[in-house]
């Protein structure tokens, strides 16, 4: 029994040393691999990916070859280390989408420089913007995502491919009022300032500039509110201020206080008819007695 507690003790023992041995030998390997794979040695065989990562390698430039590479042929059998070993899969969902990072960064010596094959590989990272380009159908939809962004993260401006409401428009000036990925919702945040409003509506906003009446203190969209085009009633705001024979008559709010940015103005425009001028026009048109 004694002999025999012996012998497991030895094998224990033996066991610890060969591991011990093993990972020695596997450090020392290792500290050889990467005193001798520096990228002086590299480039002698490796000149283009090495200029690659010294040109165009972003964050892989601070990353020496042996990060990556954890030895060489035939030392190894796969000397190229997976992209998860430094992008963790939970940090980034999009690094287990696809069928992997290579789809996309086809060179890791270059890994911003992106290729990609139709929208289905932008879908990986960008689904809120294809979704906003399916469910908002516009020109933009028929469009593959590479005709704005032919490079990877490049944000273009709007007018490379349209003209300007006015000559010194912007990108910024555009997004103001249309999203890229669905030019038609355009719709205005409270509060959105009558002077943006005004390089595309200059007429209404001079009118309303120039009357005195309280219209004149209200932004556009206390009325235009949500979406583009929005026209109101007087009567959402007004109700019905006068008694029921006067709405009768003049059922058209317009035919007495004329157009909601000149309220009042009678001079501003020629757009309505007064009160007096239309009663006149109608009692001319009565046939003679």
């Amino acid at each position: 029994m004694r002999s025999m507690k012996r012998s497991n003790v030895l094998i224990t023992v033996l066991l610890s040393l060969g591991i011990v041995s093993l990972l020695l030998d596997t450090e020392g390997a290792s500290a050889e691999a990467k005193f001798r794979y520096t990228k002086d040695e590299c480039v002698k065989c490796h000149a283009v990916e090495v200029n690659d990562i010294a040109t165009a390698g972003k964050k892989h430039r601070s990353v020496p070859c042996v990060g990556c590479h954890v030895g060489h042929p035939p030392e190894v059998k796969k000397p190229i280390a997976p992209c998860n070993k430094c992008h963790p899969k939970a940090k980034k969902a999009h690094f287990v989408e696809g069928g992997g990072c290579l789809n996309c960064h086809t060179k890791p010596h270059t890994p911003l420089k992106i290729t990609f094959r139709d929208k289905t590989d932008c879908l990986y990272c960008h689904r809120l913007q294809i979704d906003q380009l399916m469910e908002g159908k516009s020109k933009h939809s028929a469009l593959d995502c590479t005709v704005c962004h032919d490079v990877h993260r490049k944000i273009p401006q709007c007018t490379q491919c349209h003209k300007p409401h006015w000559s010194e428009q912007s990108a910024a000036d555009c997004k103001q009022c249309h999203k890229p990925h669905a030019p038609r919702f355009v719709a205005f945040p409270a509060g959105f300032p009558v002077p943006s409003c005004a390089k595309c509506h200059k007429k209404p906003a001079d009118l309303l500039s120039a009357n005195t009446t309280k219209h004149n203190l209200l932004e556009c969209t206390t009325c235009h509110q949500g979406k583009h085009r929005t026209i109101p009633t007087c009567q959402s705001c007004h109700g019905s201020p006068h008694a029921a024979g006067i709405m009768r008559k003049f059922p058209k709010c317009g035919s007495c206080h004329n157009i909601a940015h000149a309220l009042n103005d009678w001079s501003a425009t020629e757009a309505l008819e007064t009160p007096a001028q239309a009663q006149q026009k109608k009692t001319s048109e009565l046939p003679a007695r």
